[in-house]
């Protein structure tokens, strides 16, 4: 049986109405003050090891001891923020009875053979049921009444596999207006279920968020709300479902946190018949995917890295795709807020291998120093209106259904890695096209297409939720845009119950209603189609087999090289291997393997590397593939009569300069290594480091040729005094 179809079934309605409310153009990312652009999250009580002086302690997590941590962060001049899990938590007292007398255990997600599917012990993931939410409003009270300035309920998530708990039953039956099938049974059944799974948190954060800005408005502030959340691509990847996009138009919502790093760009795709980590190139399309999901409408986006990961895995592990990662939220200079780690106890005081040593170890000081350079560093990152190196002006099509049809698999129609995604971008990402995401739920912002001269797109992955979609697309191929449809539409997810079958409308396939928007009627052997001042071109072949097979994607370039110089006009198709961009003084560069050549990128110039925790002045830096590069220009400098911070692991503070003296506070965890340059007007003649107005262990050394002292001591995390006089 089918169920019966109905407004509220109709989400994108409310998506759609809503687009016109914050509708603006793009403009670089700025903070709100100079308190609010970088950040942490921690579940533990401050501590002098890892306190790493970011502008804001986001808490984690509500226990008996949740005002003390509060207060212990609060002490050291930290703005305070509160975060909890809104789809599964130590929320112990909830299912066991504690919280109202009721055991709450039916709230817990459930898989086809009954299990339960848990996060951790005793924390099962959760239905967000009307009982669960007022639990989580519980939560909510107490951190406000802490007096937090912020909340985050992160990882919005609903497993693909689940769907079969009586308390999933029962929203089906609410929601739908008929019994419950199982997802499993048919294709139709399992985009249904995904996409009320998808409803539920949607539903869920527009109730908490609600709630919360009326509570503190009551309390004379008004707390902004955010959800952390994984990428578009990596909820896909691991099949599970998630408001995502929909969630930028969410009344009371202010904004992401981008969760990316190591653990989620580490998901293996193909590409060129090889299966395989690639985790530059992962995390450049995840931060794209969050950024093209809140850019058009004005939302605030925080990026977040993490120089480890929840694996166990080693230090040098850790440190190669640690540096991927943050090399990638780089590559987008509007952004410039940032969380620059979770749980810095973990990282601090946590103990993990080496390659040549199965012994845990505690991390090393040359490591934790580059960590605190490089942290450093984006409390200094400006916004910046510059653009990565290559081709601008290619993108490919997302849609939030990416989701619905990755589990479970239905007339044996397989998409391996989502390798119908990847098919359309990493051809041209491996060859230097710095290629867009685009998502089908923001195009009624003019925005989301304004600078986009060839859209790539393709439904063996996704459906449209809306018709509007199409009109808007067709609008866009009509004023010049020229689209790339690739697919065969023969999936099992093409023929269900939605609305381009639905109500009077008996379209085959979504893709039909498209091309009916431009006067289109594909025929056999006939892949060009010209619309307005645009041109459409329609390739039979779904978008996987591009990767999954070597050397299958050049039939790909050459149209994408087609469409762009010929078609859209938009100049030259570059190929090449590496990227570059450059913020203010910083210069950020990768090179891939794979690519058009091995050969390495050559920088020449006058640099402080910043990925060496000894911060040397080069004159070159040659960045091999698979490698990336983190500089900071010295030749950027206009005045070098004036002392100038360039690098350094720690924060500063309160800097003041009399006549040939310069002094500042320094902060950062105990008994790191701090290593910092600095630029002076001359050689110093004294340097003076004073813990209490008591002599403190320094080293300095000059270097000519950059005007530049490079000092080293023991960090404090309750300051340092220094001084030089020159």
């Amino acid at each position: 049986m089918i169920p019966k179809y109905n407004g509220k079934l109709l989400l994108n309605r409310i998506i759609l109405a809503s687009l016109a409310l914050f509708a603006g153009t793009i403009q670089a990312q700025k903070s709100d003050s100079l308190k609010d652009k970088t950040s942490f999250q921690v579940a533990a009580p401050w501590r002098p090891e890892y306190d790493i002086r970011s502008d804001i302690a986001i808490v984690y997590g509500i226990d008996k001891n949740f005002e003390q941590r509060v207060q212990s962060y609060r002490e050291r001049g930290y703005t305070i923020q509160f975060m909890t899990g809104i789809a599964w938590g130590e929320y112990q007292d909830y299912f066991t009875g504690k919280f109202d007398g009721k055991t709450h255990y039916e709230d817990g997600q459930v898989d086809k053979n009954g299990d339960v599917i848990w996060h951790g012990k005793d924390v099962p993931y959760v239905v967000p049921s009307a009982a669960y939410l007022t639990y989580i409003k519980s939560l909510i009270k107490r951190a406000i009444d802490a007096g937090v300035t912020a909340i985050y309920l992160e990882e919005p998530e609903y497993w693909a596999r689940a769907g079969y708990s009586e308390s999933f039953k029962k929203e089906w039956q609410q929601y739908y207006g008929s019994p419950w099938i199982p997802q499993h049974t048919s294709p139709e059944a399992t985009y249904l279920s995904s996409k009320l799974k998808y409803q539920l948190y949607f539903n869920a954060l527009k109730d908490v968020f609600a709630y919360a800005k009326e509570y503190s408005e009551s309390k004379g502030t008004r707390v902004k709300c955010y959800v952390p959340t994984h990428s578009l691509l990596n909820y896909s990847s691991w099949r599970i479902v998630s408001p995502e996009a929909s969630l930028a138009v969410l009344p009371g919502m202010d904004g992401y946190i981008a969760q990316v790093w190591t653990g989620t760009a580490r998901e293996p795709n193909y590409f060129n018949g090889v299966k395989k980590e690639r985790v530059f190139e992962n995390a450049f399309l995840e931060y794209g995917s969050m950024l093209s999901m809140t850019a058009p409408t004005g939302r605030k986006i925080w990026f977040l890295t993490d120089p480890i990961e929840d694996w166990p895995r080693t230090w040098d592990d850790y440190k190669r795709n640690y540096q991927a990662t943050f090399t990638a939220q780089l590559m987008y200079p509007g952004v410039n807020n940032y969380e620059v780690m979770p749980w810095p106890n973990r990282i601090y005081l946590g103990k993990f291998k080496l390659e040549n040593n199965s012994t845990p170890q505690p991390m090393s000081p040359a490591y934790a120093t580059q960590v605190q350079v490089m942290i450093n560093s984006l409390n200094q990152m400006p916004a910046s209106s510059t653009t990565v190196s290559g081709s601008k002006g290619i993108g490919v099509l997302l849609a939030n259904s990416m989701m619905f049809q990755r589990f479970p698999t239905h007339n044996n129609y397989e998409d391996p890695q989502l390798s119908n995604f990847y098919g359309m971008v990493l051809p041209l990402l491996k060859r230097g096209i710095p290629v867009e995401t685009v998502h089908i739920e923001n195009l009624g912002f003019k925005q989301s297409l304004e600078n986009t001269k060839v859209l790539i797109m393709s439904y063996a992955n996704m459906k449209p939720l809306a018709p509007e979609a199409h009109q808007q697309l067709a609008a866009w191929v009509k004023k010049g845009g020229v689209l790339i449809y690739y697919g065969r539409d023969n999936d099992p997810f093409q023929q269900v119950k939605e609305w381009w079958n639905t109500n009077g409308n008996q379209y085959s396939a979504p893709s039909v209603h498209l091309f009916e928007q431009m006067n289109i009627l594909p025929s056999e052997g006939k892949t060009q189609y010209p619309f307005g001042k645009g041109e459409v071109y329609i390739i039979r072949q779904d978008p996987k087999e591009l990767i999954m097979q070597p050397g299958q994607d050049e039939a790909l370039l050459q149209l994408v090289r087609q469409a762009y110089e010929q078609k859209a006009r938009a100049g030259r198709l570059e190929m090449k291997n590496s990227f570059y961009v450059e913020r203010g003084p910083y210069i950020i560069a990768a090179v891939m393997d794979e690519s058009v050549n091995n050969q390495p990128l050559q920088l020449n110039g006058s640099f402080i590397d910043l990925f060496d925790p000894t911060l040397p002045v080069i004159n070159k830096k040659e960045v091999q593939p698979g490698q990336q590069a983190y500089l900071y220009n010295l030749r950027h400098i206009k005045d070098k009569n004036r002392p100038v911070m360039l690098a350094a692991a720690s924060r500063v503070y309160n800097e003041t300069t009399r006549k040939r003296t310069w002094s500042f506070l320094t902060k950062s965890p105990s008994g790191t290594n701090n290593v910092m340059r600095v630029l002076l007007p001359a050689k110093p003649v004294q340097v003076s480091v004073l813990k209490d107005s008591k002599p403190w262990a320094v080293e300095s050394s000059w270097d000519q040729a950059s005007h530049t002292c490079l000092l080293k001591f023991i960090n404090d995390c309750d300051g340092l005094q220094v001084s030089i006089s020159w």
